[in-house]
């Protein structure tokens, strides 16, 4: 196993870090299942593959109980002791991989575009170096390996893991998330809330229709349509605090067949989006009674489906404070930034509902690479890079969390 001395002067020595064979291995481990990208709680394949992995490894991991996802326990378990745990995310999104790369995917309309592939290997290369720690007795600690199923479907597959108990006997969570605004190497980092939640809402308007010739008689849907999804995020922006940042935006609005018809039913679709726990509580109310002024203003009766997304990731500073030492023991405080708070949804902030933790901003771009290449982009990739960086971050981590809560 290699060691690594810290860049920043006065920082201790930490074993843990990538064996080039080990590096290859892990890039490989990465392509295959972005050329074999599956959805939420489909993940069957990604699962059998890294359940096979651990098990080369000496380890037992353990397949959660929908069948996709698992934990994996390292070391010898203290009861008494609460472990650190590591958590990656294995669902891929539902849009076409347009990259031109020999390792592009090979399902038809499904793409690792959110880089959960890479959270999947980076845990796994953890765990692998980890496990050898462990048999060499240089592991003070036991770490819970956490493969956690739909990420991208609300609320989350976190909560179903959490119901699962992938939490028990679990002190701290950490995670990263790829970033392709930060350069492979480094890592972003912010205390206190880091993503926003997110809901999903769903209104429907109804009317007894007629003729465009006669809108006074009758309920004019598409204009009322249309003031619901102008004025609603408007009264919003009056009845809570800006520095909460609650925002409805619309992704769809479907009403109406004929160009003389004034319809009898109009659909709007889009997310509710906040950057804190308190307002984010209150959301549910506060939008539901927006648009039921809103649409009874022009006669227009509504029905309100509000799904319960997601709550911001909320870093604690403890914890942020354990990845900030463990990146600078690898590669030195340059290689940490500030980062900005995204409005972005997250389910790894279900875990920090019950336990403390933090994410970090992974780096996955090529530095001096001036190309967009956004999360949820069906050209999306990293500089596979960050996964050394990633894994050498998980490892410090778990060793240095081991020596702060002896």
């Amino acid at each position: 196993m290699n060691q690594l001395k810290s860049r920043e002067p006065g920082s201790a020595t930490l074993p843990g870090t990538l064996s080039e064979p080990l590096r290859v291995e892990l890039i490989a481990f990465r392509r295959d299942l972005h050329m074999h990208p599956e959805l939420g709680n489909q993940e069957f394949r990604t699962t059998a593959a890294l359940k096979a992995r651990l098990e080369a490894a000496g380890l037992a991991p353990k397949v959660l109980p929908g069948g996709t996802g698992l934990i994996c326990d390292i070391g010898t378990r203290d009861p008494g002791r609460p472990m650190l745990a590591i958590r990656a995310d294995l669902d891929a999104l539902p849009i076409p991989d347009v990259k031109t790369v020999a390792y592009r995917s090979t399902v038809a309309n499904r793409a690792h575009a959110c880089g959960h592939d890479v959270h999947t290997t980076t845990v796994l290369g953890a765990g692998l170096v980890l496990a050898e720690l462990d048999r060499q007795g240089l592991l003070p600690a036991p770490v819970r390996l956490l493969f956690q199923p739909a990420e991208e479907v609300l609320p989350g597959g976190a909560a179903d893991a959490v119901e699962a108990g992938v939490l028990d006997g679990v002190g701290r969570i950490i995670a990263v998330h790829c970033d392709p605004k930060v350069d492979a190497g480094k890592i972003g980092l912010r205390t206190g809330p880091i993503t926003s939640a997110c809901d999903r809402l769903e209104v429907t308007l109804d009317g007894p229709g007629g003729h465009t010739a006669r809108p006074h008689l009758t309920t004019d849907l598409v204009t009322a349509a249309a003031r619901v999804a102008v004025d609603v995020p408007g009264v919003l922006s009056r009845r809570v605090d800006a520095r909460s940042g609650l925002s409805v935006t619309w992704g769809r609005i479907e009403s109406g067949h004929a160009c003389n018809v004034i319809p009898q039913h109009a659909e709007l679709s889009g997310t509710v989006r906040c950057l804190d726990l308190p307002t984010w509580r209150e959301a549910p109310d506060l939008v539901h009674a927006a648009i039921d002024e809103i649409a009874t203003l022009h006669r227009a009766k509504s029905t309100v489906t509000y799904v319960r997304g997601v709550p911001p990731v909320v870093n604690d500073p403890a914890v942020t404070e354990l990845l900030q030492a463990a990146m600078t023991a690898r590669r030195g405080a340059h290689a940490i930034e500030d980062t900005e708070q995204s409005l972005g949804g997250e389910d790894f902030s279900w875990y920090l509902e019950h336990v403390p933790g933090a994410m970090a901003r992974l780096g996955v771009r090529t530095p001096g690479d001036t190309r967009v290449r956004d999360l949820h982009a069906g050209d999306f990739d990293v500089d596979e890079r960050c996964i050394e960086a990633a894994v050498e971050l998980f490892t410090a981590a778990s060793l240095i969390d081991a020596t702060q809560r002896h």
